[in-house]
């Protein structure tokens, strides 16, 4: 597997406060440092991190930027199943037994992103209950997410997944400047471009959205959130209430 990266070495002494991830975040001093040190690598949009059945070497913390988790069809066609921002991580079940990677992980918006080796995340978990209950605490959350996914691309119409979707994204980058195009969006949403188009042109009209080639802007958020399925408080509900208790 090839990676587009480019690194720098974090020191076990980093504070806590400089990292962006909140899972990072919410450690102590001396368990981050069970951790250290490790990559702060930057991954380009479309780098694969892990392949369904493969093993898992890397675990990965985003400091910015999203991970897809897709299930990816033998037609080639794929749709998301959970995204990863700087609320979790990809990769913390080895901590509980995984070797093998359950999905398809590719990096949808380039970021910055902490890279540990496998082995080193295991044996700072074996030595830390905070970095067990770190894993345990993700696995929940992507689980929750996989099943709202279900759930959410069965009973709700596109129109409704895609606003979803769109806030989902700007919660993660942290912006309503998202770079997405339509053909992604379609993939991610197990739907026709032409849906999308539609769809699009039909938000932008309302003035809930602003979209220009490559990217989209979100440009009245209170009415976009009100076009959402309810499946967009549920995830966020569910990032809040594992947040919380770590």
């Amino acid at each position: 597997m090839t990676l587009a990266t480019s690194s720098v070495s974090l020191g076990p002494n980093v504070a806590a406060g400089r990292l962006s991830n909140r899972l990072l975040a919410s450690l102590s001093a001396p368990d981050l440092a069970l951790l250290a040190p490790f990559r702060e690598t930057l991954l380009q949009r479309g780098t694969v991190l892990q392949d369904s059945g493969g093993a898992i070497e890397y675990v990965y913390f985003p400091l910015g930027g999203m991970i897809s988790l897709v299930v990816r069809m033998q037609s080639g066609e794929m749709v998301e199943a959970a995204t990863i921002g700087r609320e979790a991580a990809l990769g913390t079940g080895v901590a509980l037994g995984s070797r093998r990677a359950v999905g398809t992980a590719i990096v949808q918006l380039p970021g910055l992103m902490a890279r540990i080796p496998r082995a080193q995340f295991e044996a700072a978990a074996s030595r830390s209950s905070a970095i067990r209950e770190l894993a345990a605490a993700c696995n929940d959350l992507l689980i929750g997410q996989i099943q709202q996914s279900v759930a959410c691309n069965t009973l709700h119409d596109a129109e409704a997944r895609l606003c979803r979707w769109l806030l989902q994204t700007s919660d993660i980058i942290g912006g309503d400047m998202i770079p997405l195009t339509q053909d992604f969006l379609a993939q991610m949403l197990g739907v026709r471009r032409t849906t999308v188009t539609i769809i699009a042109r039909v938000l932008q009209d309302r003035g809930l959205i602003r979209y220009r080639r490559g990217q989209i802007q979100i440009v009245d958020r209170p009415a976009l959130e009100k076009g959402a399925c309810e499946c967009y408080r549920a995830v966020r509900q569910i990032q809040e209430s594992v947040i919380r208790h770590q």
